[in-house]
């Protein structure tokens, strides 16, 4: 568990984040997302222990990151933006060169190493990393931060820059972790892959947490479903009580604030001899949260 109060960090002239506290339970995935500026990196780095708050406390799994930060880097695996890596090494040498300053055989790297690069479908081929795809650095980068088997993972953007079908295969590999134990918290540009994924997201802004709960509980503050009505009539404008429609791919469409006018509309469409096609509900996305909150 990690719970955070208070929490605040002020750069000269910038305050980063201002007093936010939050709990995010044992084995969840956890998506923090906001406008450029509102405190994500900050707050991913002040858990993963590389940046001291200016006030409050923070403490994951009854540790004070404060007071012993060195004590939480052993559960923690931390993945920044860019995958910085020693690229004139190989994969397997990398991963050696990391599992031994975190106190593991070489038989666990070894057998931890094989583990995630068949988890991860990663080939090395004897290569050198500097002769790796992007997408095959940021595995490296994923599985450098596996290789201790810590419980909790802080990820700042996994999928920045990567092809869709990597993009793809990471997200769904992320989803799984809390099976396997662990917490992960995430920061993501790319929202569907944080509805898709994602069990609770804390909406940022300026420093402040202005939303936090699980996607229903979002939707339910940030506006109700809606419905589009897709139809063919002679003529939808001489349908009465009709709300006012639209033209796509061929037929008019409707679009309904609750599931009452919805039901009314689908019936007059059917008294003036017309044809439904389909009926959709729409909940507000992550990035209409966000432009509803604006900067």
């Amino acid at each position: 568990m990690i719970q955070a109060e208070a929490l605040s960090k002020e750069y000269p002239g910038v305050l980063a984040l201002d007093h936010i506290s939050f709990t995010f339970n044992e084995r969840e995935i956890i998506g923090v997302i906001g406008h450029n500026g509102a405190g994500k990196t900050t707050l991913l780095k002040i858990l993963a222990g590389l940046v001291t708050p200016t006030s409050g406390s923070l403490r994951v799994q009854g540790i004070d990151v404060g007071a012993d930060p060195h004590r939480i880097k052993a559960l923690i695996g931390y993945l920044p933006e860019e995958s910085r890596l020693y690229e004139t090494m190989k994969a397997d040498a990398y991963l050696s060169f990391f599992g031994e300053i975190y106190g593991l055989t070489s038989r666990q790297i070894r057998e931890r190493s094989d583990a995630l690069f068949t988890a991860l479908a990663l080939q090395p081929d004897g290569k050198r990393l500097a002769e790796f795809s992007k997408g095959m650095k940021r595995k490296v980068a994923i599985a450098r931060s596996l290789l201790h088997d810590p419980s909790l993972l802080i990820y700042d953007e996994p999928t920045s820059g990567l092809d869709p079908m990597t993009s793809r295969f990471i997200i769904s590999y992320l989803k799984h972790l809390p099976e396997k134990g662990k917490t992960v918290v995430l920061s993501a540009h790319n929202l569907s892959q944080v509805e898709a994924i994602c069990d609770r997201v804390m909406i940022l802004r300026r420093g402040r947490i202005v939303a936090m709960g699980s996607m229903h509980e979002l939707r339910k503050q940030f506006g109700s479903i809606s419905y589009s009505i897709w139809f063919t009539a002679e003529r939808p404008g001489d349908i009465r009580d009709l709300p006012p429609y639209t033209t796509e791919a061929g037929y008019a469409v409707v679009r309904v604030d609750s599931v009452d006018a919805m039901n009314a509309a689908t019936a007059a469409i059917a008294s003036a001899g017309g044809s439904i096609e389909r009926v959709e509900s729409h909940f507000p996305s992550l990035e209409e949260m966000l432009v509803h909150i604006g900067q």
